[in-house]
């Protein structure tokens, strides 16, 4: 006996209509992330108990203004609603409206309504009418709508246990809930638009029903042209929408217009019934707060404090969390290797999956305050503000405003900067802006600058006051940034070229951010990151740590091993016995790196990177920091025989740097060598973390191959243009 499914319910809605918290608030914790079908947009998923009807599974639909989509991300909405192919159709549609906009709001209500699904309207943010000048009668819009209608407020809970009631009561009673009224279309010559395209519907879209398919005709006439790019729609079907539409248009007709201007009309005619505007003398605390926030010079400068102070907690405030982290990983190692006798299996352990797991859990900090930060800005109505001032600057580059966030947090690291591009709704969007995030110069790469700029860089000053050393510093930030400018605007015209989509945004009033809410997606956004993301960094990290480890060099390692043994047993204990020790292993280890695949790939590299300056040995600190890029200045130091207990302030890794030289006298490092291995760090993607974050969020290989590949390739011909150009003018 096949088990009953339970009933599915769609939470649908404008952007910024509170529809997350809802979410939270009906759902709790329960919540499972995944990904819808086909599409790299992440689907949420809970469940709620009611108590006629028992469990329901509520998903949430990516908020949209309309159900008129262009892209394959944008056709969620109409899929989930209408329930089609892949995905199945609801038994019911909760739609969330916000009701301090209520009028614009009713333009995808109306859309819903005439999918002929059940619907409920959850008429959100009750409790802010006031301050927002409005009145509406909740019983006459239901009456207008045909529909249930129930005042809450999200964020309050208000009207939440009516809001359970009423879909109870439409799950066990569908025909309460079975829209009454709607748009009927009077033209004659849009009536034949409809009914052309209606008899072309696929029928596996499940047409029978005369208003499903009108209302799938209707998003048809919106949706294709020849601009879109919605492959999986029958060609059939785009033949005739595309002729209807060349048709009207030599009539002088404009379908779009036609139908927005009558759905509108529709909406107007009927709103003095159910909204009335009331008197008010002064403007609301969110036109006032505008103002400010929105203004072309001062709204800026505002936004530029706001991500100061973003940028700064994943610096600086995020640095002490991190610490913690990478002691208590020490700790549990030294513990570990203290209960294991010494050799492969705690090795094993210890460097791959000790310090695997903890390379994972070390971006945790970040990742939370990036988010949390980011629900804030959202769930306050800030993000819609930043979106605006950004979306003129980013145009020109191919993005609209809402890349800004993730590109300004890429400075700090590219792994939560990435995962931060899920605010975008276009896929397209979110792929450029993937692909150019890593190019920003993230925390991990100042151990390498620092290192390089102080050995070969000596102290010194440009027009007596200005120290080079920051401003070689300073000059790497900018050279990224121009960088992935100019990798957005080429990538967008080229690999990611897509039809230029205005930004559309309502601009929601300001509140208090729901924390409970904001704390949910903060953990759910965390967990992802560990479960998937994370599996693939540990991988990758054994990976690494086998590369660098084997083949063994038992003859090397004995002879070390045994000229130890000579020195511990010929001198007394004391500092100059110690010190000599850890000389020795540190040779020894120095050895066995240069003997592993790492340094055999560090050598068998050398001529592709000579060009560049470098030698094997910078081969295999770039293998090296592949795992991580600061890991190239400890992957140096067990080069160059002085153990990976070392960073960018150890004055001896500077000095050993400053007097390395090749086989015919010449030094290796030059501050010629320098600059050109700081612009290859800068753009090369040496990083594993940001690497699988980049499949887990594309779900493939395909583009971080291809973010790997480009950026190498872009990294050495750069660095090839330093060295090369400076040598050509004597500066070698």
């Amino acid at each position: 006996m096949s088990a009953v499914p339970i009933p599915r319910i769609a939470l649908a809605g404008n952007p910024n209509t509170g529809k997350t918290t809802l979410f939270n608030r009906l759902t709790g914790l329960s919540a499972k992330v995944g990904n819808y079908p086909g599409v790299t947009v992440e689907r949420e998923s809970g469940t709620l108990a009611l108590a006629r009807t028992g469990e329901v599974e509520l998903s949430d639909v990516p908020g949209t203004y309309s159900l008129t989509a262009r892209s394959a991300e944008e056709q969620i909405a109409i899929s989930a609603i209408c329930g089609l192919h892949p995905l199945e159709r609801p038994d019911l549609v909760l739609l969330v409206v916000d009701a301090t906009q209520l009028t614009r709001n009713l333009y995808l209500a109306l859309q819903v309504i005439e999918t002929d699904v059940p619907v409920v309207i959850a008429l959100n943010m009750w409790d802010m009418l006031a301050g927002a000048g409005v009145e509406i009668d909740a019983a006459a819009l239901a009456r207008e709508l045909g529909v249930p209608v129930v005042p809450i407020s999200a964020q309050s809970g208000q009207g939440i246990d009516e809001l359970r009631n009423a879909l109870d009561r439409a799950l066990a009673e569908p025909a309460t809930a079975r829209p009454g009224p709607r748009w009927v279309p009077s033209s004659r010559e849009l009536r034949a638009d409809i009914d052309a395209v209606s008899a072309a519907l696929p029928k596996e879209w499940g047409v029978e029903e005369t208003q499903r398919r009108d209302a799938l005709a209707l998003w048809a006439l919106l949706s294709l042209d020849e601009g879109d790019e919605l492959p999986q729609v029958p060609q059939s079907l785009r033949d005739v929408v595309l002729a209807r539409r060349r048709a009207a248009l030599a009539a002088g007709r404009e379908l779009d217009s036609e139908i927005i201007r009558g759905r509108y009309e529709w909406i107007d005619a009927r709103a003095p019934r159910f909204l009335r505007q009331l008197p008010s003398a002064k403007k609301s605390i969110t036109d006032r707060v505008d103002r400010l926030l929105l203004h072309p010079v001062l709204g800026f400068a505002v936004f530029l404090l706001a991500m100061g102070l973003v940028f700064e907690s994943l610096f600086s405030w995020a640095d002490p969390a991190i610490g913690g982290i990478e002691s208590a990983v020490g700790w549990f190692k030294e513990l570990v290797l203290a209960l294991l006798p010494q050799g492969l299996v705690a090795e094993f352990v210890g460097d791959a999956l000790i310090e695997g797991v903890g390379s994972v859990i070390v971006f945790l900090p970040q990742i939370l305050l990036l988010f949390l930060f980011i629900g804030v800005m959202e769930d306050s109505g800030y993000m819609a503000r930043v979106a605006f001032l950004m979306d003129r600057l980013m145009k020109a580059i191919g993005l609209h405003g809402r890349a800004f966030v993730p590109m300004m947090s890429g400075f700090a690291c590219a792994v939560p900067a990435i995962l931060a591009t899920r605010t975008m709704e276009r896929q397209r969007d979110r792929m450029l802006t993937m692909m150019v995030v890593p190019l920003m110069t993230c925390s991990a790469r100042l151990p390498v600058y620092s290192l390089l700029i102080a050995a070969l860089f000596p102290p010194s000053e440009v027009l007596g006051f200005v120290p080079v050393q920051g401003l070689l510093m300073v000059a790497m930030y900018v050279f990224s940034t121009l960088i992935a400018l100019a990798a957005a605007a080429v990538l967008g015209r080229t690999v990611l070229k897509g039809k230029s989509v205005p930004l559309l945004l309502e601009m929601p009033p300001y509140r208090m951010p729901d924390w409970k809410s904001v704390g949910a997606s903060v953990w759910r956004k965390c967990r992802v990151f560990l479960t998937e993301a994370g599996t693939v960094i540990l991988g990758c990290t054994v990976v690494m740590w086998a590369l660098l480890s084997f083949p063994r060099d038992t003859q090397t390692q004995a002879e070390f091993d045994a000229r130890i043994e000579r020195v511990e047993s010929e001198q007394a204990e004391g500092p100059a016995r110690d010190e000599l020790v850890a000389a020795l292993r540190n040779e020894g280890a120095a050895r066995a790196l240069e003997h592993s695949f790492g340094g055999r790939i560090g050598k068998a590299v050398e001529p592709a990177i000579e060009p560049l300056g470098f030698d094997w040995k910078i081969g295999i600190g770039l293998l090296g920091a592949f795992a991580a890029r600061e890991v190239f200045v400890s992957t140096m130091g067990v080069v160059y025989g002085m153990g990976g207990e070392v960073d960018e302030e150890t004055v001896g890794l500077r000095s050993r740097i400053q007097q390395e030289s090749r086989s015919d006298g010449r030094p290796v490092y030059t501050p010629l060598v320098g600059l050109a291995l700081m612009v290859f760090f800068a753009i090369a993607c040496q990083c594993m973390s940001t690497l699988a974050v980049v499949k887990r969020e594309t779900q493939g290989w395909r583009w971080p191959t291809f973010l790997f590949v480009y950026t190498g390739a872009l990294a050495w011909l750069l660095a090839f243009a330093v060295y090369q150009g400076g040598m050509a003018l004597g500066l070698g």
